[in-house]
């Protein structure tokens, strides 16, 4: 059985070094590579971000991110309370586009999934979950 950590904090950008901490840790006691872990690291900011930018329209929420790590498979899945949005819903932005023809968003879920190996959304118990799997 696999052993999963779990933070939860307010959803502030204030936060971002605690929840970069925490994945850090989790990554470096079990041998992550340096390529993976910056690919981790940089996926779960983006994702966090969003969180603190989006989720909550009142500007007052929680995140939460849970980590784990078996068989040389990183997962982790972030977690909050706010608006449900499927950050996969909307189709891969036509990067070879200029960003005037591209519209805006989208560019940043593409940069998470060109960076793990899997992503997969849920929305259950009305809460946004999002988790990303990595080969280390």
């Amino acid at each position: 059985m696999k052993e999963e950590n779990v933070l939860r904090i307010p959803a502030k950008l204030e936060g971002m070094d605690v929840i970069l901490a925490f994945v850090s840790y989790l990554l470096d006691t079990h041998g992550c590579t340096p390529k993976a872990r910056t690919q981790l690291r940089m996926a779960v900011e983006e994702l966090y971000v969003n969180v603190t930018l989006y989720a909550y329209p009142s500007g007052e929420g929680w995140a939460e991110i849970r980590g784990s790590i078996e068989d040389g498979v990183a997962t982790f899945c972030l977690i909050d309370g706010g608006t449900p949005f499927d950050p996969l819903a909307k189709p891969d932005p036509d990067i070879l586009l200029s960003g005037e023809e591209r519209g805006i968003g989208g560019l940043g879920i593409y940069m998470v999934k060109s960076m793990v190996d899997e992503v997969e959304y849920e929305y259950r118990d009305g809460c946004n979950q999002l988790t990303l799997k990595k080969q280390l």
